[in-house]
């Protein structure tokens, strides 16, 4: 049988996080360090070179931080970035670890030679829209085909980008993804609507926010099954 899965508000996991980010306690790092993990298991399956994709938040900073520890491991990594604006300490780290900086337009411009994309475009922000916009969004659709054809594999940093976290709802420019890599907890949105066609393998990050979830319902329970790992620091 399989086991029930709980899932909560992107509101109500901010909430949980919030003491612990205010202890000091380094979520971020955490966090990109189980995806990494996760990302060298995968190229352990196919090798190849890897393709990140940052957005501006915080699921940026994820993916550029877990891109610094992917090159460290000998793998070529491209990272494109989103927005103008970006976590600049993340990218300062995977710059020096031997990630390249590619423009967008030339992955718009060619077919991918990647074996993976690690999509850290968009996360748990609060915005009511989630759906892509400008630069995201053509890369998106440049590598959609790609990706649908089966020759590139996606991993999602959180929840595929472009899916609202609490709703489930997407519309067509949204990387499928093989593997969702969510932190702390499951989001609803990945057992609601389209999120269970577009998540792929669920795989949960234990950082240790069960204290505060305990004191909210969650939104939503279903036999869906995860995969469990703590991050490096709590195991």
């Amino acid at each position: 049988m399989t086991e029930r899965t709980v899932a909560y508000t992107a509101d109500a996991i901010r909430a949980a996080e919030a003491p612990l980010l205010a202890a000091g306690r380094p979520l971020m790092r955490e966090a990109a360090r189980a995806l990494a993990a996760v990302v060298v298991d995968e190229l352990a399956r196919t090798p190849g070179p890897v393709l990140v994709l940052a957005g501006s938040g915080d699921n940026g900073g994820d993916a550029l931080f877990a891109a610094a520890d992917i090159a460290r491991a000998g793998t070529r990594v491209d990272v494109v970035l989103t927005r103008d604006r970006v976590h600049r300490e993340a990218l300062d780290t995977a710059l020096a670890a031997g990630a390249r900086l590619r423009d967008a337009s030339e992955i718009c411009a060619s077919d991918p030679d990647h074996v993976l994309v690690l999509d850290g475009i968009l996360g748990i922000g609060a915005s009511a829209d989630p759906r892509l916009r400008g630069t995201a969004r053509a890369v998106v659709e440049a590598l959609l085909p790609a990706v649908v054809a089966g020759r590139v594999r996606v991993v999602a940093v959180d929840v595929p980008s472009g899916l609202h976290p609490d709703s489930g709802e997407a519309d067509a420019a949204v990387l499928p993804a093989e593997t969702t890599v969510t932190f702390g907890a499951v989001k609803a949105g990945l057992l609601r609507g389209h999120g269970p066609r577009l998540s792929g393998r669920l795989v949960l990050v234990d950082l240790g926010l069960e204290p505060q979830l305990r004191r909210v319902h969650p939104a939503i329970t279903a036999a869906v099954p995860v995969v469990r790992r703590c991050s490096p620091e709590r195991a």
